[in-house]
């Protein structure tokens, strides 16, 4: 099949096409991520039993998808989406705190709501695995994502004199590495830890990276001009 079939359009119980598609779309994702992160899980899910779970035809699953890797795709995507929700609304109600507490409220945030749905677990950290090339290049560059956004924030905590002012790619690339390593073996079982410490634990990682041995962190002086070191700099 060299496409999707077309999606009937005009109105139809009150709802528009566009609004038929997305529920019917919301409803497959839904199927979706009850066969592709439970049982019996994205390689072993047909077409037919996609359909089924989700209570529509096999006809309209190919007027919203091709494949089943476009809705594995898909899936990927949206359960990154909901954690970047929940990382943004934490990160936005806590710019004013410093940044030990900061960071430990955004991995929160985030480790809450990955590990809220074991069946979200399984398809970041998972079911996503090995697919395909397309699929790998669709994880590394949301993963790359994760990594742009951990920069972001060691920029602007370098800007207040909350942490060395360097590239942290790098090591922003190896922090996200040990989040899904970790968060993955915890939804697992496989560590024997509470979900605050697993939390606590990244948090010390993280200020770690952002503030090497030898450096100190500086403030800002009433009033936004100028900085004043709360402890000596001994950075060479």
């Amino acid at each position: 099949m060299t496409g999707r079939l077309r999606a009937p359009t005009g109105r139809y119980g009150g709802k528009s096409a566009a609004q038929r598609q997305a529920e019917r779309r919301r409803r497959f994702l839904d199927a979706a991520l009850q066969l592709f992160g439970d049982t019996p899980g994205y390689r072993a899910t047909t077409v037919a039993a996609l359909s089924d779970t989700a209570g529509l035809s096999t006809r309209q699953f190919y007027e919203e998808f091709r494949t089943l890797e476009d809705v594995l795709a898909a899936l990927h995507l949206q359960v990154n989406a909901w954690a970047e929700d929940a990382v943004r609304t934490a990160a936005e109600g806590t710019r004013d705190l410093p940044l030990p507490e900061r960071a430990a409220a955004i991995f929160r945030a985030y480790a809450a709501d990955v590990t809220a749905d074991p069946r979200r677990v399984r398809i970041t950290f998972v079911e996503i695995i090995g697919v395909s090339p397309r699929l790998e290049e669709q994880r590394l560059a949301r993963r790359a994502r994760w990594v742009d956004l951990i920069c972001a924030e060691a920029r602007s905590a370098a800007a207040r004199g909350e942490a060395a002012p360097r590239d942290y790619r790098l090591g922003a690339t190896a922090f996200i590495g040990g989040v899904n390593g970790l968060l993955h073996d915890y939804s697992a079982g496989w560590v024997d830890a509470t979900l605050d410490e697993v939390v606590e634990e990244l948090v010390r990682q993280l200020l770690a990276l952002l503030r090497p041995p030898g450096w100190s962190p500086t403030a800002r002086r009433p009033g936004g001009v100028g900085r004043i070191r709360t402890a000596p700099n001994h950075t060479p």
